[in-house]
């Protein structure tokens, strides 16, 4: 299973989101239907940038160094 970082732009709000999911189209959608917390708020949603890990753990931590220099 790959594992993907991503960061979303919601342009109508110019706000940024990053997180890590297995499924880019699936958490997108979620994202964009409000279902989400924090970003329920910042809809619509675009994906701007992703990268394919082969574990969670590898994600998780790319998450971590992105968020960090947000």
């Amino acid at each position: 299973m790959k594992y993907y970082t991503y960061v979303l732009h919601s342009p109508q709000h110019d706000k940024i989101y990053i997180g890590y999911t297995n499924n880019l189209e699936r958490r997108l959608y979620f994202h964009n239907k409000g279902i989400d917390g924090w970003t329920a708020k910042f809809v619509p949603w675009e994906l701007v940038y992703h990268e394919e890990y082969e574990t969670k753990q590898e994600a998780m931590k790319r998450e971590k160094e992105l968020k960090t220099i947000q």
